[in-house]
């Protein structure tokens, strides 16, 4: 996997957009889930689905949870379903959207870290 993945803590970390076959590298890595933030075809028809990462994820032995969030279009309840999944999900976890910085906002609005 060359996608750079950025650590916030040592049971959750970041990245920019992920692809189905990089879900057994993820795993290899040590994380038990993965959080889609990014939603389908934001980048286009080429972008991989939810649903092709999730199986992958999931073929990985990954648990994954697929919540898009709008860039710049954050809302409470994207706040508070994150931190639902942030308190029930195996740990640690892999969020990632386009760059990683969506859910970097989405993780410091969660936990009230800045």
């Amino acid at each position: 996997m060359s996608t750079p993945i950025s650590a916030l803590t040592p049971d959750f970390a970041v990245a920019p957009q992920l692809q189905p076959s990089d879900m057994s590298a993820v795993a290899a890595a040590g994380f038990k889930s993965v959080i889609i933030n990014r939603p389908d075809y934001e980048a286009g028809p080429d972008q991989p689905t939810a649903a092709e990462v999730s199986t992958a994820a999931k073929a990985a032995g990954l648990a994954v949870e697929y919540q898009p969030v709008v860039s710049g279009g954050m809302t409470s309840q994207d706040v508070e379903r994150f931190t639902e999944l942030l308190e029930t999900l195996p740990k640690p976890i892999l969020a990632y959207c386009r760059s990683g910085t969506r859910c970097t906002v989405l993780y410091r609005a969660a936990t009230g870290n800045s």
